[in-house]
């Protein structure tokens, strides 16, 4: 066979060729041939060793496992009171919260909303405790309004050119992380923005077999983030019967179907 595409998914290698017939697909995964196909579409067998390789995953449960699990701790999906409680309504509080203080139009060309931007991330358990602190200085300094017009930049227009600003004022206090450039954004425009909580979601996609499991690096290159919102529209469109009203009801299916365990459940019950 000779090779036209070659990819890894996963720890898997995927390849398509031509052969004396017509083309074939092969998926290879620790030394061992796992899939051998033939046909006369090589976009289609890419395809079928892609969703093949996917599926390799002891941990893969599909978006039909995920949906299963989210609505087992909230049957009534996203209207759920208890979702709405624990899930929707602390995100909405830090919002409310900033576009209060620091509307987005402000934050473009504002100054001096150091403080009250520092008071939004401390606001919820999205950041830890140590990148909170890494931040003191930076919004307490002389950068907080270079750093604050450069997120709502992003915020705005989610590009590289805004993305390679935010990482030069980032970086010399160690806070050039996808939680703290994503944090923000997520904040002002969660029609459109993910908050990247980096090992939970490539855990999801993992699980649901999206391309961002591979895709993902900690350094801040706009490739990661445009796989990730590719994510984010993906699960809205496969949950679009549950009428998710934004990224945070889509950041908060992720999270549930990863992180909740029976105790979180049991705490529910318990508080009936």
């Amino acid at each position: 066979m000779l090779v036209i595409k070659e990819a890894k998914v996963g720890k898997a290698t995927v390849k398509v060729g031509t052969t004396a017939k017509g083309f074939a697909a092969v998926v290879n995964e620790n030394g061992q041939r796992k899939l051998y196909i033939e046909g006369d579409d090589p976009d289609r067998l890419w395809m079928q060793a892609q969703d093949a390789a996917v599926r390799l995953n002891p941990l893969f449960v599909g978006y039909d496992g995920a949906r299963k699990r989210f609505l087992s701790f909230f049957p009534e999906g996203f209207s759920d009171p208890k979702y709405v409680t624990k899930e929707r309504a602390y995100k909405l509080e830090p919002k409310s919260k900033l576009d209060l203080a620091v509307p987005l139009k402000t934050a473009l060309t504002g100054t001096g909303s150091g403080e009250a931007i520092l008071s939004v991330y401390r606001a919820t358990s999205l950041l830890s405790p140590f990148e909170k602190t890494k931040l003191q200085p930076l919004l307490r300094g002389q950068h907080a309004d270079d750093f604050i017009r450069a997120a709502a930049a992003f915020a705005k227009d989610p590009t590289n050119q805004h993305l390679v600003a935010l990482r030069a004022i980032l970086k010399p206090y160690d806070s050039a992380k996808w939680t703290v450039v994503t944090y923000l954004p997520f904040l002002w425009r969660p029609e459109v923005h993910v908050f990247l909580k980096p090992t939970m979601i490539t855990n999801f996609a993992s699980r649901v077999g999206h391309r961002f499991a591979d895709v993902y690096s900690p350094d801040l290159d706009i490739a990661v983030y445009e796989c990730l919102l590719n994510l984010g529209a993906e699960v809205r469109q496969k949950m679009e019967d549950l009428a998710p009203q934004d990224m945070i009801d889509v950041q908060s299916f992720m999270w549930t179907s990863v992180e909740y365990t029976e105790a979180d459940r049991a705490d529910y019950e318990g508080a009936k």
